[in-house]
This record gives structure tokens, C-alpha cells and sequence, in this order.
């Protein structure tokens, strides 16, 4: 969901880059990738680990910071780019859509808050705090979670899968579901080979290409790929 659906990613970039400063230290896009799409306990481990803070810094403590600076900016989260016309388009042709994300539930309320009328069209969302979720991503925990809750058993391969983080396509690829995948510019090459699919924008997504119902024919019809 964060930098996918909602432009989130810079509000934990600022934030961390922040904390960071305070030890004289720069964070990177490698470290980046490693914590996006994790359950916020393990990606505060991470964070803490790979930036060699043990004793100046405690994952507890950092979340907590980190915490309190987002829960105010959250609010203020904008769609991405093609989201509002992808999400009305499958609801309108009767396509189901659910959520899958790391973030906690208070967090999802606060950053969908503006975004109302786009998430209800969900058939159902699945947090990272949900108790069938024991892992976060790259564990496919979340992915099976959110597919055991439709009504009738889905098959995950029929499943597809939109994802911005590595550990969202490791995640989504261990499930047996296939993966279209919207990077960050700024992402490595290198993170991008597991996906089913890379696209520079959800603008860019053809859904004829996966059996889909189509755009209307007055819609963007391009389809640009990495």
C-alpha cells in the first residue's frame, strides 16, 4: 500500500533520515528496501542493526520517535498516480480487490482517511498487526491471510499481486501469486528481476495483458515497462 497506492514512502524517508542525522549518519536506498513492506518491529530492528546503533539506540525507542512524528503527517497522504482510475475500474467491471499491507491497523485508518470512497471498494484489507499474520514481508503470511478471506477458495495462482518493495514481490512470489511491480525510481536494477512485471506507474498498467477487462477506449491505453 505505502508507495503504491499512497504516497507514503517519503513521510518514513524524512522521518528517518532525521533520526539519523542525530548520529552523524545518512541512510541509503539498500536500507531502505530491506525495511519497506516489513511489520514496524522488524523494520525497526533492521533500521537499528544495519546502522550499528546497539547502544545508542533501541528498536523500541526508535519506533516511538518515529511514531509520533508520522501519526501527524499520515493524515495528509495522497493517492499515487493511476490509482483512483485502476481501483474504479476493477470495481466497476466487478474485478475483487483486498488490501495486503505491513502497516498496523490505527496506521491504515489514518492514512486512508482522505481516501474513503477508493478503499471501501476493497472487498476486504488484512493489516500487518492481524493475528493470522505471523511474519511480515518477505514471509507470504499477509498475501494467504488476505487470499483465505474470500468467500470461496481462490487459487493463489490466479492471484495477481501489485507491489512496490523487494520484500513485497519475495513475499507475493513465495504465496505462488504473480507480481506487477511499481519501484521507486531510485530502487536498484538489481531488485527488480523477481517480478512478474515492472511497470514506472499503476498509469502504465494494461489490463488486457492479464486477462483483464480492458480500459474504455477513450482511456490511456499505453503500456511502458523497465
Amino acid at each position: 500500500m505505502d508507495g503504491l497506492l499512497l504516497d507514503t514512502e517519503t513521510f518514513y524517508t524524512r522521518v528517518q533520515d532525521q533520526i539519523l542525522a542525530r548520529f552523524g549518519k545518512k541512510s541509503d536506498w539498500a536500507l531502505k528496501a530491506k525495511m519497506m513492506g516489513k511489520k514496524a518491529a522488524e523494520a525497526a530492528q533492521v533500521f537499528v542493526e544495519d546502522n550499528g546503533l546497539h547502544g545508542q539506540l533501541t528498536p523500541e525507542g526508535f519506533l516511538q520517535e518515529r511514531e509520533e512524528i508520522l501519526e501527524d503527517m499520515f493524515p495528509g497522504s495522497k493517492l499515487m498516480p493511476g490509482v483512483e482510475r485502476l481501483i474504479n475500474h476493477f470495481h466497476r467491471n466487478g474485478v475483487p480487490m483486498v488490501v495486503a499491507t505491513g502497516s498496523h491497523k490505527r496506521h491504515f485508518a489514518l492514512k486512508t482517511q482522505r481516501h474513503g470512497d477508493i478503499f471501501s471498494k476493497m472487498h476486504h484489507v488484512v493489516t500487518g498487526d492481524d493475528l493470522d499474520v505471523k511474519k511480515g514481508k518477505p514471509s507470504p503470511d499477509v498475501f494467504l491471510a488476505a487470499a483465505r478471506r474470500f468467500e470461496e477458495y481462490v487459487d493463489p495462482s490466479k492471484i495477481l499481486v501489485f507491489e512496490d518493495a523487494p520484500t513485497g514481490v519475495a513475499a507475493a512470489k513465495s504465496a505462488g501469486m504473480s507480481v506487477v511491480m511499481v519501484p521507486d525510481k531510485n530502487l536498484d536494477a538489481s531488485y527488480l528481476k523477481h517480478a512478474d512485471q515492472v511497470l514506472t506507474s499503476l498509469q502504465d498498467f494494461n489490463p488486457r495483458e492479464w486477462g483483464l477487462p480492458p480500459f474504455d477506449a477513450s482511456g490511456p491505453s499505453s503500456s511502458s515497462r523497465l
